[in-house]
């Protein structure tokens, strides 16, 4: 039995949107539960769909586990110094009086920025390594999205990265790196580590482990690994964290050299090769939506149009109106939205009552290039308090607080208004407030990918809008301040130029 001490701290850091994540951020929740300490992180984590949950699955009953702290912040602007001081320290100033320990996990995402660290989680590391000491194994999960960098590689002696884009594996991967880290223990830390960089970053519509060229590259990792391969890794990359080694990556660990260097050449082989066939039809909103009413006539299942750039888990501010504008303009009839976050608007509704009527500024409050409020009058047609648990196969068991929450209809348009953002992991969202999603004609979600676990199921098709949003589909748009020059800016697309 060894000693294991763990925690957890994570966020996807979009660095071009103008809000920052906070400590309160963490410490209230919201998508995700609050900031835990000690005993608390297995009370709002046991048998979630978070990597911590698949370790404490593997682990518990094994080893004597030392909690630290857990928070995940969901996707968002750039973590405060305050936040991540706060945080950091919490966790390496607990892991300072657990010592001595055997062994350190942590449950990490890979694309945090904070203000004052470009490659968050590796001075995470950094601090984690130099409390420990060169010495003792640890071992992180991470998202598929992670901007994994040479640091990160070189200061792990393993790691797990979700096979899936939707994710539907975080706890499995909390339970495989709970497995890397008991081989570790068993055989020793790995003697080779080895490190690949893509040329180009991939846009997340392009990342969809669903279909190839992700599919086969991912599958292959599954294959190569075992014998002298510790974890053969890929992960794709988040373009709008503005970080020198952004995108994709490949790494290796292992007790073979000239083995760990062969199947990290291999995997890079097939992400560079296929550079041409990462691609996906984008709409404008006008496009979209009149092809979903076109298709809604004969169509037995919703058509879903997803608002790709509006995306709150890739730090979209959830309240642009693009879309929600096009839906009016063209008086489309059987719609539902979700999720438009607006307190105000929602507190409004909540006076109103449920069959009131409101008229608001609805959305349109972060200034975002090309977007603006949508003025109209509403009816309150359903109110709920935005508390729910989450049943679909993207993050099933979550327990949600969305803050006061309101369906708010205009014409044949019902728009889920809630106090908090949340991307549209899950038809549970809308039942929340009396909407069965199969019912309607067409779905209209602020998600890119994660959407597609829980309602592909139920879509007769999928069609992929670039509204304006903050989730900037073409990375040539982001005004990069540290990105390495001569990096492909998409697949077979311009290089990067630095700003002079």
């Amino acid at each position: 039995m060894a000693r294991i001490a763990h925690g957890g701290f994570m966020h996807e850091t979009n660095c071009f949107v103008p809000m920052r994540t906070d400590y309160e951020y963490y410490a209230r929740g919201g998508e995700s539960p609050p900031l835990a300490r000690g005993e608390e992180i297995y009370q709002r984590l046991t048998g979630s769909s978070y990597g911590t949950s698949g370790f404490l699955d593997e682990m518990r009953d094994r080893h004597e586990l030392v909690p630290l702290i857990w928070g995940a912040g969901g996707a968002g602007g750039y973590v405060t110094d305050d936040a991540f001081e706060r945080i950091v320290g919490e966790l390496v100033g607990g892991l300072s009086r657990a010592m001595p320990v055997d062994a350190v996990y942590l449950d990490l995402h890979g694309a945090m920025c904070s203000e004052s660290f470009e490659d968050a989680e590796g001075e995470v590391l950094r601090r984690v390594r130099a409390t420990v000491g060169p010495d003792l194994p640890l071992v992180i999960s991470l998202d598929y999205h992670a901007n994994v960098t040479e640091r990160i590689a070189a200061l792990v002696d393993g790691m797990a990265i979700y096979l899936t884009y939707p994710h539907i594996d975080r706890q499995h991967t909390g339970g495989r790196a709970a497995r890397i880290l008991d081989r570790v223990l068993t055989e020793g830390r790995p003697t080779h580590r080895t490190f690949r960089k893509a040329p180009f970053l991939l846009p997340l519509n392009f990342q969809c482990t669903l279909v190839d060229p992700t599919k086969a590259i991912v599958d292959a990792t599954v294959e190569g690994e075992g014998g002298d391969i510790l974890n053969l890794s890929y992960a794709a990359g988040f373009p709008p964290s503005d970080l020198f080694e952004c995108g994709p990556a490949v790494i290796c660990h292992g007790y073979d050299g000239a083995v760990v260097e062969a199947a990290a050449d291999g995997i890079f082989a097939m992400v560079t090769g296929a550079e041409a066939d990462f691609a996906e039809e984008l709409l404008t909103p006008d496009e979209a939506v009149t092809q979903a009413m076109e298709l809604s006539k004969s169509a037995k299942l919703p058509v879903v149009i997803a608002d790709t750039q509006d995306n709150p888990g890739c730090g979209g501010t959830g309240d642009t109106t693009g879309l929600l504008e096009a839906f009016v303009r063209h008086d489309a009839q059987g719609v539902a939205m979700c999720v438009m976050c607006d307190a105000q608007a929602a507190a409004a509704a909540h006076a109103a009552g449920e069959g009131g009527e409101i008229t608001v500024d609805l959305g349109g409050k972060h200034d975002i290039p090309g977007d603006k409020p949508f003025a109209g009058t509403f009816t309150v047609t359903r109110l709920g308090d935005g508390q729910f648990t989450t049943t679909g196969k993207s993050i099933p068991g979550r327990e949600v607080n969305l803050g006061p929450t309101a369906l708010l209809t205009i014409g044949g348009i019902g728009v889920v208004t809630a106090s908090r953002r949340m991307q549209a992991f899950d038809q549970d969202i809308f039942r929340h407030v009396g909407i069965e999603p199969k019912e309607q004609k067409i779905l209209g979600l602020k998600s890119t990918c994660h959407f597609r676990a829980d309602f592909d199921p139920i879509a007769e098709k999928t069609l992929i809008v670039l509204a304006p949003g903050a989730h900037i589909v073409d990375s040539s748009q982001y005004p990069f301040k540290y990105l390495r020059p001569g990096v492909r800016l998409a697949p077979m697309g311009p290089e990067h130029e630095p700003a002079t």
